[in-house]
């Protein structure tokens, strides 16, 4: 079989097994978010943490619960960091530097899980497992918990309540993440996944000399880092590691474990505002600009330009011969549009138009379908601006789900939109204007702009997936890429959980003939409209100068 129908078979094997899960898990979600009930386990959690789960809260009570949780969270890793070489288990590695342990926290709590080192030489047992693993349930959790209480906006009137930030955290922990992720390191394991804490191994002969590895507690990690969208790697190669994702079934797998839950709170959302329509509509959304990136990556990467590349059947540079470029292009897609940032290949060796095409991935705000939670929330945002653009265009006062959507629900839904642009602006345009950052580039011209820009595009929007080329361990990268991470994820947080509030307090408009029917396929044009444009016109100006430079020349 060639390679373009081994790809295509692969794509349409993904979307059947989205197709079977989507309806029963996203349900499933629904109930666990809406059910009165607390498991045992979760009673010991809250008398531990103090907390009551059924008192409401309103959204800034709700916002402040995230916060706390969330800096409890990065100074607890960063100190975990930092005693690393007196803990058991450190395999002999000294602590963390204080820029590195900064960063690598605050990547790891927001969800991004940029990685500015060698995992396999940098962290012994005990801060993979206690620290990092465990930051990869927790916000994850944090992220659908946000996402739940802005539906509740959307789904309750006359009240500022929210629901309480501990219940949905503490739920979506053990109930979703929790028991999804041990069934997938399961079959991870009986595929050649790693999961053991073995020491350092010196094996065979490299270059003249033995070639060492060692081991860990791999596939549990691997599956919470893919299902959880959160992205980093036990190994420096990431998920293009043999000892991470050995097959083309695990390719798939992990692919699929990115996609289900994103994809799935399309169904949540719908059932938990009284109209799984709704959800079909956000749904085939995040759909149509999913599958139009795939099928652009694939054609940019199978174009076969020059001899070169027809002798290899395609742009194999940087990928892995097992996944082909079918696969890979599958993985790079998912993993950009997402918030996971995990690599099966090197983004930086695609075709210069294939490395533009990740980058929009995130330039997009990662909601198609976006991270978990997270994509949700920023799709939700984006129909919120799609519905006062129609109401414009029609002369009509906007309307979302039976809310009005006035001038305070917009300035909150802009601020939303704006904030990352400005971060990845900023911060990249500092980067090449001071002497030092430049330097950290391996490559000059275009293709080393893009290293930067790809940088903090990942960072800004909670990516984590790394360009490949820049030198990040640096004081000026890791400090900025960290301010990034954490600018990037809270103050959208105020902004979506702010508009919950308001939306929660208004009274419930009725339809009437004039109502800009959200469920119909004629919205979802609009939106997908919408989006496209809006980050067209954000960011067209920084990606002429980088990837789109070097894909024309």
């Amino acid at each position: 079989m060639g390679p373009v129908p081994a790809g295509v078979l692969q794509l349409l094997a993904l979307m059947g097994a989205l197709a079977l899960a989507y309806i029963p898990l996203g349900s499933y979600m629904a109930r666990v978010y809406s059910s009165k009930r607390h498991l045992r386990v979760e009673q010991w959690i809250y008398k531990g943490i103090g907390a009551d789960p059924d008192t409401e809260m309103t959204w800034p009570a709700y916002l402040r619960a995230v916060l706390a949780f969330s800096a409890v969270g990065v100074l607890f890793l960063y100190l975990l960091q930092r005693l690393q070489g007196v803990l058991p288990g450190s395999l002999h590695f000294s602590s963390v530097d204080p820029a590195q342990s900064f960063n690598t926290a605050v990547s790891f709590v927001t969800n991004t899980n940029w990685q500015s080192y060698y995992g396999e030489q940098t962290m012994g047992h005990v801060v993979q497992t206690a620290g990092l693993a465990v930051q990869n349930f927790v916000s994850a959790a944090v992220g659908m918990a946000v996402a739940v209480a802005l539906v509740r906006g959307f789904a309750r009137s006359r009240t500022g309540e929210l629901g309480n930030f501990w219940s949905d955290l503490v739920r979506g922990t053990l109930r979703i993440l929790l028991p999804i992720a041990a069934v997938a390191a399961v079959i991870l394991v009986a595929c050649g996944v790693l999961q053991n804490f073995s020491g350092i191994h010196e094996v065979g002969q490299f270059m003249g000399g033995t070639q060492q590895f060692n081991g860990g507690a791999v596939a549990s990690q691997e599956a919470i880092k893919e299902l959880g969208t959160n992205g980093g790697g036990y190994f420096n190669a990431n998920s293009a590691h043999p000892f991470e994702n050995p097959t083309p079934f695990t390719n798939l797998l992990e692919i699929f474990l990115i996609l289900v839950i994103p994809f799935s709170l399309t169904r949540t959302f719908g059932v938990m505002v009284g109209s799984v329509k709704q959800g079909y509509a956000i749904l085939a959304t995040m759909a149509t600009i999913w599958l139009g990136f795939v099928a652009l990556m694939m054609w940019t990467e199978f174009a076969h330009h020059g001899p070169a590349l027809q002798a290899a059947g395609g742009a194999m540079e940087g990928k892995e011969v097992r996944f082909g470029i079918g696969g890979s292009s599958i993985f790079a897609v998912t993993t950009t549009l997402t918030s996971t940032g995990a690599v099966d290949s090197f983004h930086s060796s695609f075709t210069g138009l294939g490395g533009g095409i990740t980058m929009l991935g995130m330039m997009l705000g990662e909601i198609a379908p976006g991270g978990v939670g997270s994509g949700l929330y920023g799709m939700l945002i984006m129909a919120v601006i799609a519905v006062f653009i129609a109401g414009l265009m029609v002369g009509r006062t906007p309307e979302y789900l039976g809310k009005k959507i006035g001038a305070r629900e917009m300035k909150l839904a802009a601020a939303y939109i704006l904030i990352t642009p400005a971060l990845v602006l900023v911060f990249t345009a500092a980067s090449m204007a001071l002497p030092t950052p430049p330097h950290s580039t391996l490559n000059s011209g275009a293709h080393g702009f893009s290293e930067v820009l790809y940088a903090f595009t990942s960072a800004s929007n909670n990516n984590g997936s790394a360009f490949a080329g820049l030198n990040a361990n640096t004081d000026w990268f890791n400090t900025m890429t960290g301010l990034a991470m954490l600018l990037g994820r809270f103050l959208p947080m105020v902004f979506v959980l702010a508009l919950a509030g308001s939306l929660a307090g208004q009274r419930p408009i009725p339809v009437t003939a004039g109502t800009l029917r959200t469920e119909k396929p004629l919205f979802t044009g609009l939106l997908v409209g919408a989006i496209l444009i809006i980050t067209g016109l954000t960011y067209f100006p920084a990606l002429a100068l980088g990837p789109l430079a070097e894909g024309l020349a």
